[in-house]
């Protein structure tokens, strides 16, 4: 009996720091998780943003762009899917899609050849007449 109540009172003793110790070790872990997650989000949002501006100057130099307008840009990967829109005839795996929303333009470019291969108007809606 009297093994037990020493074995209890070891426990008791000892069992809450070290569960403390361990609790504030997940808390250490998980914000240095946070942390990293957070920094790289920001890193790959900056990535993409020079992307962007790398993609706009290229496409520059053969057109000229809407001011003030950042484009949304999108890959093209599956062009058999596209196919029965004119706009994207011909295109190919890798060729970019810069979307205008405010000048309301798209623009076909393929980044191998640096070439721009259409361009068209984009209705992004029905307009409603104001009276």
């Amino acid at each position: 009996m009297m093994r037990q109540e020493k074995l209890k009172i070891v426990v008791a003793r000892w069992l809450a720091p070290t569960l403390a110790v361990l609790f504030l070790g997940l808390c250490v872990v998980v914000l240095i998780l946070f942390l990293q997650n957070k920094q790289l989000k920001q890193d790959s949002s900056n990535k993409t943003d020079q992307e962007v501006d790398r993609l706009v100057e290229k496409v520059n130099e053969l057109i000229l762009l809407p001011d003030g307008e950042v484009p949304t840009v999108a890959t093209v990967s599956d062009p058999e899917q596209l196919k029965d829109q004119p706009f994207f005839a011909h295109a190919e795996v890798g060729y970019k899609v810069l979307l205008y929303t405010q000048a309301k333009k798209a623009i076909l470019y393929d980044p191998a050849t640096h070439r721009i291969i259409e361009v068209a108007p984009i209705n992004l809606g029905a307009d409603t007449p104001t009276p």
